[in-house]
């Protein structure tokens, strides 16, 4: 926990202010048992109600300052402890922002969102009860302890022999709470896990009739996280009780040895009183330290998996010498690029796109085509090889300066809440709504936004929801059209968009990329027809390049790529 220390420091007014405050309130609480005593010997033992009264009157002004300091120490605490948990999720959230699909992969997303979230306010909860209970409890502890001995020092040794035995306890309690709610932490990420993948998925599993599946998945995660939670509350459960049988025998020992005593003169009412009372605070506090261990231990392993995030290395990041400025023509090669996350997924590829050429990629599925345009941006970095983009290393370009010149329309067309128009201006936030209204022409989405009754003022749902595959698609590309990108890459972006749609898609873009680089992903071999290059990956190799009519004729590949879908063409099959 000591690394989140820092985070506190730029409210340490309020992180010093909370503990003082507190020492108030304890301070008065302390002085409630002697004043109690005072009733019972002086005032009630002698019948002096003068004394009764002021002494009460005393006792109320000491507990509307402990409450004062009390009040003010819980505000204080809030706003330290609350602002604490804000700069923390933030700098969590931007250590995020920053990772690469590869970080991205390692981690899961439903362990990010328990990190961001559950993870956070347990650590921002401790700190909370840090600056009032943590300070309240020694406070309360050694101050009830040495009060005690000030009223009767007899009667105080009586709390001695019961200190081994809590101490043996909290030390068991230190030692089996944190693996415990490691476990129940990482339960709370599967359970995430299945509920986001369930939720993302959902017209799927109904599309398949999978609910009683997915139910018995949530319920295998949800009784997981119930027998790991189980677990850690029997461990505070059983500790309340064996505390609270601890401190009635020592206040049962005192009432036995000091009420035979109270005849003899030996100790008075008030002293058994006050001992008691003292006593009873000092191990109700024990009792607090033990709940207190059982949150620490908690907030330890969430802290430790705050920590991995914060400790994760970026495996993509800019050098010190990166070019913060870059204006590329969109000449793009790659040099014997092999790429992999494992196992290589792209084998010495090599090819050169010249500024203004479209290059199509072609191949089966798992063949590296998304791998392969993936690279360009630096979502990933190459194994061996490299790529250039005006003879420049990828690598050797800051990534916001690299991909400020590039657009992408990904595989998953992934909209936000918000209105079309703020879908589509991420692209560009500085464009005005007629080059949104540009975009959306050119990537054919303008006539069913309009057809909206608030036009492009509708508000999309999670994740585009009230909206067919087709038009999220055509949002995506205008998204990526709107920046006017030098290299323009659309990964496999059209599928779920009809022939003729997809038809008027490309000739919208012939006159809207003239003088950019253009790569497109297709499943369907009539997208790429009319491409300047087309690239044939199988198996991770690129085994043909070349244009459509070179190809039909020269790659078996393509050709059966080709007649799968289109039949044989007449050409090559008259010279068959």
């Amino acid at each position: 926990m000591r690394f989140l220390l820092p985070y506190l420091k730029s409210y340490w007014k309020q992180a010093l202010i909370a503990p003082l405050l507190m020492i108030v309130e304890v301070a008065m609480d302390l002085m409630q048992p002697r004043m109690m005593q005072r009733i019972v010997d002086e005032g009630i033992r002698f019948g002096n109600q003068r004394l009764v009264l002021d002494t009460g009157l005393i006792m109320l002004v000491f507990a509307l300052i402990g409450a004062l300091g009390g009040v003010g120490c819980t505000i204080y605490a809030v706003r330290a402890a609350y602002n604490f948990g804000t700069d923390l999720r933030s700098d969590v959230y931007r250590k995020i922002q920053s990772f690469s699909f590869r970080n991205l992969d390692q981690l899961g997303t439903g362990q990010l969102v328990t990190r961001l979230t559950n993870d956070v306010t347990q650590v921002q909860e401790v700190v909370l009860i840090g600056l009032r209970i943590l300070v309240r409890v020694p406070l309360i502890m050694f101050g009830s302890l040495i009060m005690a001995f000030l009223t009767s020092p007899q009667l105080a040794l009586m709390a001695l022999p019961f200190i081994p035995p809590l101490t043996v306890l909290l030390w068991f309690v230190i030692r089996r709470a944190h693996p415990l709610y490691s476990r129940v932490q990482s339960a709370l990420d599967r359970l995430n896990t299945v509920i986001q993948e369930n939720l993302a998925g959902v017209r799927a599993v109904k599309a398949f009739v999978r609910e009683e599946h997915e139910k018995e998945r949530f319920g295998e995660a949800n009784a997981i996280i119930t027998d790991q939670s189980i677990q850690a509350m029997q461990l505070t459960a059983i500790t309340g009780p064996v505390l609270l049988l601890l401190l009635n025998v020592c206040v049962a020992g005192i009432i036995w040895f000091g009420g035979s005593s109270v005849n003899s003169g030996m100790f008075t009412v008030g002293q058994i009183i006050a001992v008691i009372t003292y006593l009873t605070q000092m191990l109700s506090s024990v009792l607090m330290v033990s709940n207190l261990l059982i949150r620490l231990s908690r907030a330890q392993a969430s802290a430790d998996r705050i920590l991995e995030v914060l400790n994760t290395v970026v495996d993509i990041e800019d050098h010190t010498n990166a070019l913060q400025e870059f204006y590329p023509l969109g000449k793009v090669a790659f040099e014997n690029v092999t790429f992999g996350y494992g196992e290589p997924i792209l084998k010495n590829v090599s090819f050169v796109a010249e500024p203004g050429q479209t290059v199509a990629i072609l191949g089966t599925t798992g063949s590296g085509k998304t791998s392969l345009v993936h690279l360009i941006p630096r979502f990933y970095d190459v194994t061996a090889g490299r790529i250039t983009i005006d003879g420049i290393d990828v690598r050797d370009i800051s990534q916001a300066a690299l991909r400020s010149h590039i657009g992408i329309a990904l595989q998953e067309a992934v909209l936000f809440s918000g209105t079309i128009n703020e879908n589509i201006r991420q692209g560009d936030l500085d464009a005005d709504n007629e080059a949104v209204k540009i975009a959306a022409r050119a990537a054919q989405a303008d006539e069913f936004i309009t057809h909206f009754p608030e036009s492009y003022d509708t508000q999309l749902g999670q994740r585009g929801v009230n909206l067919s595959g087709g038009q999220k698609q055509r949002i995506s590309i205008a998204r990526a059209l709107i920046r006017k990108p030098t290299i323009l890459i659309l990964d496999d972006s059209t599928s779920a968009v009809d022939v003729e749609t997809e038809i008027k898609i490309q000739d919208a873009l012939i006159d809207l990329m003239k003088g950019r680089t253009s790569f497109v992903v297709a499943q369907r071999i009539s997208t790429v027809l009319n491409a300047d290059k087309i690239l044939v990956l199988d198996e991770g190799y690129l085994v043909a390049e070349g244009t459509h009519h070179s190809l039909i004729r020269s790659s078996p590949i393509y050709r059966q790529i080709y007649e799968s879908q289109l039949g044989v063409p007449d050409h090559v099959a008259g010279t068959s």
